[in-house]
């Protein structure tokens, strides 16, 4: 079953060309089915690049998805085109009162800031209560996941003396999890970062679990039962060149930076990067869609509701 989209949203066309099921909102308006409503809150200054990124993985699965794309209220974005925004993103405060089966919620370069300055932080903290209600399972991605454990739990990020930046290996270490479902004991997952969250302040919060960790870079996949909630703080839905875009960037406005660890061949980056790490992110991101169709009430008035017998 396909991902429906505006087929003039950008990613129509991109997935389309890649072989992912894609249907029209005109045309999936026509079938008698109840698709999966799944919300992606963008706070990424590459609005289309993280659109394509998402629904790439979230298209993915044997299921009919309804994706909405939303924004920040107040919060203007310098790095799209504002006709772009105006068509496609509704603002949080716009479709509050909607329900949704899933929610996620991405990261955003703003990690040097304490939470509590954020220009949005208020209306996020917002969103965050309205998961609890409107939202089934929602997923937060690096900051909007650091963002969504430091405000239901208190656990702290704490800026890193050097940038985490590559690919490095984690630790299955839930493997029954249905979240990892067909999941190799080690896994790469790239990672691109100036802060970190500490496994012991994780541990000590007995809700929560790491599903996957790295003795190098730490906690990556924690799950949040009570806030039906998982959060990432690395980047498995990134593409094969993400990294390279970023660290070509740098380079090119001589900030130092370092080349990202085991990313390119030999570590050289006049080679072209291998992707070592998208069967991973379509199981984790199809796992969770499923987890969500296993679970979800058929009558989307009835998400957020207390469970009865």
């Amino acid at each position: 079953m396909p991902i429906t989209l505006p087929n003039n949203l950008p990613a129509f066309d991109v997935l389309s060309r890649e072989g992912v099921m894609v249907i029209s909102d005109v045309r999936a308006a026509r079938q008698d089915i109840r698709p999966l409503r799944i919300g992606l809150l963008n706070l990424m200054p590459k609005k289309i690049q993280t659109e394509n990124q998402f629904a790439r993985l979230i298209g993915a699965t044997p299921l009919q998805i309804d994706f909405r794309l939303i924004r920040m209220t107040e919060h203007q974005t310098k790095n799209t085109a504002a006709d772009h925004m105006e068509e496609f993103y509704r603002p949080f405060q716009e479709i509050k009162n909607e329900k949704f089966d899933g929610l996620v919620i991405t990261g955003a370069p703003i990690e040097h800031l304490p939470f509590e300055s954020v220009t949005y932080w208020d209306e996020l903290q917002e969103v965050f209560d309205w998961t609890q209600t409107h939202v089934h399972s929602t997923f937060g991605v690096c900051w909007g996941g650091m963002a969504m454990i430091h405000y239901f739990h208190g656990v702290q990020k704490h800026l890193l003396a050097e940038k985490a930046f590559g690919c490095f290996r984690h630790r299955n270490l839930a493997p029954a999890s249905p979240f990892l479902r067909g999941f190799s004991d080690d896994v790469l997952v790239p990672v691109s970062r100036w802060t970190e969250m500490r496994q012991n302040e994780i541990d000590a919060v007995p809700a929560l679990s790491t599903l996957l960790g790295s003795d190098e870079v730490g906690p990556c996949l924690v799950e949040d039962p009570d806030h039906r909630a998982l959060y990432i703080f690395n980047h498995l839905e990134y593409d094969s060149g993400t990294l390279k875009e970023e660290y070509d960037r740098d380079v090119a406005i001589g900030k130092p930076v370092s080349v990202p660890v085991n990313y390119y061949p030999d570590d050289d980056p006049t080679r072209t990067p291998t992707n070592r790490w998208r069967s991973h992110a379509h199981l984790l991101y199809g796992n969770w869609i499923n987890e969500i169709y296993q679970s979800t009430p058929y009558d989307m008035a009835q998400i957020g509701m207390p469970a009865t017998d």
